[in-house]
């Protein structure tokens, strides 16, 4: 079978609530996938971050083929030999003294959602199922029901109510507005340190700083979704540790596996994730010994091979390269680490085209809203292959 075979099965069986490029891949190795016809491309999405340590990473795949051979699910009814040391890794490396694991990266945001209205009911004395938790606009926690019912996007929530009350929303990089519109129901303020989905969009300098400081003074529990910007992907382990800021919790995801298995886990210190009693909340399939093992392979291969590190370094680099090309259509190229964002002017009439020119030259990336183009490579990639890849990219933006 070839290209168009796969995608005219997929359109006639699939639901069409994805818009993918016409790119059909069949295998991956580090920072390269190849397609069903044979042909070769620079992976510059990495899974939405998912892939931080490139496509079937030795290690990991290692660790769960050992583990796959003796024992992948015994639900949470039972307890099992590599949980245990999962959150002593997670840990250990984060510094936080909890964690809960689950699934999907929305599957976590729910769990910090139920977790903090617990804290505002049991702790801060909020009334029972009056507690709100602040967002921002622009924000992309997920696609659950109540997760929508917080997005600003019309795109992911049109059709889709009645939607869950007690989320006010404020704009993202603005801390007065959080102070405004704190009350004495407010449990939370829940944010990106950058919004991926949103178009790599990074608040001003000292936004997280001060938004930390609000919560403290008003008894306020800060939540940062790290799901996509976490574990290295912006070169520091997590985005908060830009400026310096610990949330009271952090949502992971997407990286903790190496794009292996669903793995994501919301992580607090014991005086608030010690607030879940047994059947407060579970999950079959969460915590099972394949994810735990997995995620600890997958946390070892960012440790050892220096990634966050890497991804600092190559991200700069990138950066740089990518402001200094010429381009009639580029109104802005921004970005921390190896999460990069090109905004396109109007006159360029949308992102998707150029990425269709970026496959047809052996590199994928994929628009988000509409107008800017997401760089975001495995974080192994090193400064070769992004000189490679350069050539190629300002000969695309520079298109007529």
């Amino acid at each position: 079978m070839k290209t168009r075979d796969y995608i005219t099965l997929e359109d006639r069986h699939g639901a069409h609530n994805y818009h993918p490029l016409d790119v059909v891949i069949n295998r991956g190795e580090g920072v390269w996938v190849w397609d069903v016809d044979g042909n070769k491309y620079l992976d510059c999405l990495s899974a939405y971050s998912a892939l931080n340590q490139g496509h079937v990473h030795p290690a990991i795949f290692s660790a769960m083929l050992e583990q796959a051979k003796k024992l992948t699910l015994t639900s949470r009814a039972f307890r099992n030999d590599q949980l245990p040391l999962f959150y002593k890794d997670i840990s250990d490396l984060t510094g936080y003294e909890m964690c809960l694991p689950m699934n999907s990266g929305a599957e976590a945001v729910e769990t910090a959602i139920k977790l903090a209205r617990k804290w505002a009911y049991v702790v801060k004395g909020i009334p029972r199922h009056q507690a709100d938790i602040i967002v921002a606009k622009n924000n992309f926690h997920g696609r659950t029901t109540t997760i929508i019912s917080f997005s600003s996007e019309p795109d992911y929530k049109d059709n889709f109510g009645p939607f869950t009350p007690g989320f006010p929303m404020v704009e993202y990089g603005s801390p007065g507005e959080i102070a405004q519109a704190i009350t004495p129901n407010t449990a939370a303020v829940m944010l990106e340190p950058i919004q991926g989905e949103a178009g790599v969009i990074i608040p001003p300098p000292g936004y997280l700083q001060r938004v930390s400081e609000i919560c403290r003074q008003n008894n306020v529990l800060l939540i940062a979704d790290e799901i996509q910007t976490g574990l290295g992907r912006t070169g520091k382990l997590f985005a908060c540790d830009h400026e310096g800021v610990r949330p009271d919790m952090m949502v992971v995801g997407k990286a903790l596996s190496g794009g292996f298995y669903p793995v994501s886990a919301v992580l607090a210190d014991e005086p608030i994730m010690g607030l879940f009693k047994p059947g407060d909340h579970g999950s079959t399939f969460g915590g099972n010994p394949l994810a735990a093992a997995i995620a600890r392979a997958a946390l070892k291969v960012i440790t050892d091979e220096n990634l966050v590190e890497n991804s600092q370094k190559m991200g700069e680099y990138f950066l740089d390269q990518l402001a200094e090309i010429p381009s009639r259509y580029v109104r802005e190229v921004r970005g921390k680490g190896l999460l990069i964002g090109v905004e396109l002017k109007p006159e360029a009439h949308g992102a998707r085209r150029f990425c269709e020119a970026l496959q047809s030259r052996g590199i994928l990336a994929k628009e988000t809203h509409q107008h800017v183009i997401r760089f975001a490579p495995p974080l192994i990639i090193d400064k070769e292959t992004i000189d490679w890849a350069l050539p190629f990219i300002r000969e695309v933006l520079t298109m007529d």
